[in-house]
């Protein structure tokens, strides 16, 4: 059975019913002899379900999906209890894996195979969740409009600069994205601090805040801003597109890998950020759903998350999509992902006392 993010979002809270009680059928006939896997999953690629379906080639083990955001499906969990079908949860920015974990969902695994493979600054140290692919929050600027001296030693911190101002573009700080880059900057140096940068970023903001990352990549490049920061993969997506407005739009930017030179934690590298796995503590299918986040961390799945949704592979020595190979080698922050997780609340508070909308 496979449950699109689409009807699950038109039918709303009735089929929400329907779903669970479907899924609750099959479990009686299947998850006795651990043939099935029940995924909640927030990440709505169409390409990871050549991986879910690699996975039941090579184990034999169905994998049931229901796609949602990850709030309502934490939320779901939370309130199905312990009559959750839900076998594994799966979710972007770590933001959202620490707020599954202190919502008391997830079940610490114990796997060599994944605490091998996955780097510890990409997971929980209790494994409560693992990170499958990265993602790096990088800059975007208009080529015409910033110049190559402004680049120099380019950081998080510089655009709270008074030469940026009026020039940042940047998505709402209600987004768990910039959520988890103000708790990185926090980690970095203090609450005080990232609240003097989060205040500097509003003051050369061009406009209010609005859209996602990609809508930030056209307003830079139709002059509107000239810099923001997004997740490389919407960058690449544009690189990678062969409509004529989306080449337009490639034609006229270009991408800067903050925080690579300077002293102290200027140097730090590029922020992180992770798309990640976790077995639901109520799963009925335990030994299916550590086998299945094992299988994320393959080789196999590895190539399809960097070479299909341009994400940068979390086991070494996998082969990356072209584009993402043109944008260069770079300095990471390999700050653990659970620290600006956790740092989230902190990051939300800092972003409203400045008017960060």
């Amino acid at each position: 059975m496979s449950i699109t993010r689409r009807t699950f979002l038109a039918a709303g809270a009735a089929f929400s019913a329907v779903a669970f009680e479907q899924i609750l059928r099959s479990q009686a006939g299947e998850a006795k002899t651990d043939q099935v896997v029940n995924l909640y999953s927030a990440r709505h690629y169409d390409t990871d379900r050549s991986i879910y379906e690699s996975f039941t080639q090579k184990t034999g083990i169905k994998v049931n999906l229901i796609e949602a955001d990850a709030d309502k499906l934490i939320s779901r969990i939370q309130s199905e209890g312990d009559k959750s079908p839900a076998d594994v949860i799966i979710t972007v920015d770590a933001g959202r894996l620490v707020r599954a974990q202190e919502a008391g969902i997830l079940l610490p695994v114990k796997s060599k195979t994944l605490e091998t493979v996955i780097p510890q600054a990409l997971r929980d140290d209790a494994g409560h969740w693992f990170g499958m692919a990265k993602r790096a929050r990088v800059l975007v600027y208009n080529r015409e409009k910033v110049s190559g001296d402004e680049l120099k030693e380019i950081s998080y911190e510089s655009l709270a600069d008074a030469r940026w101002q009026g020039r940042v573009v940047t998505r709402s700080s209600g987004h768990v994205y910039n959520q988890s880059l103000i708790g990185s900057i926090i980690a970095a140096y203090d609450e005080r601090k990232a609240e003097e940068w989060a205040k500097g970023i509003v003051a050369n903001m061009a406009r209010q805040p609005e859209g996602n990352d990609t809508a930030q990549i056209k307003a830079v490049a139709a002059g509107q801003g000239h810099i923001t920061f997004v997740n490389q993969y919407y960058v690449a997506r544009l690189f990678k597109s062969q409509k004529p407005e989306d080449k337009e739009i490639a034609s006229k930017i270009r991408l800067a890998f903050p925080n690579q030179r300077g002293s102290g934690a200027l140097s730090r590298g590029t922020h992180i950020n992770i798309s990640g796995a976790a077995v639901v503590k109520s799963s009925k299918n335990q030994e299916a759903a550590i086998k299945f986040l094992e299988h994320l961390a393959s080789r196999e799945a590895q190539e399809i998350f960097a070479k299909s949704n341009n994400e940068y592979p979390v086991l070494r020595g996998v082969e990356m999509d072209a584009v993402l190979k043109d944008f260069g080698s770079f300095k990471e922050d390999k700050l653990n992902a659970k620290i600006y997780g956790t740092n989230n609340g902190k990051a939300l508070e800092i972003a409203n006392r400045v008017n960060w909308k």
